[in-house]
């Protein structure tokens, strides 16, 4: 099941939630309690290369932005 990112319209929180894409659940704000929760277009995890990066002085990138 995928997760998706949803933001509260209330407060502006943000949290995420394990489901499958054709739910039609309706979420509650974890802070505020709200129910005007919207469904946050986000990008996915890529695994990154165990060989290292040519702009990282030590190798590896500590931060995860060399070589972007």
């Amino acid at each position: 099941m995928p997760i998706f990112e949803y933001k509260c319209s209330k407060c502006g929180h943000k949290t995420e939630f394990l489901e499958k894409s054709s739910s039609k659940n309706k979420h509650a704000c974890e802070k505020c309690g709200s129910s005007a929760m919207q469904k946050l277009f986000s990008g996915f995890s890529v695994g990154q290369s165990s060989q290292g990066s040519d702009s990282c002085s030590t190798g590896t990138c500590p931060t995860g932005t060399c070589g972007l």
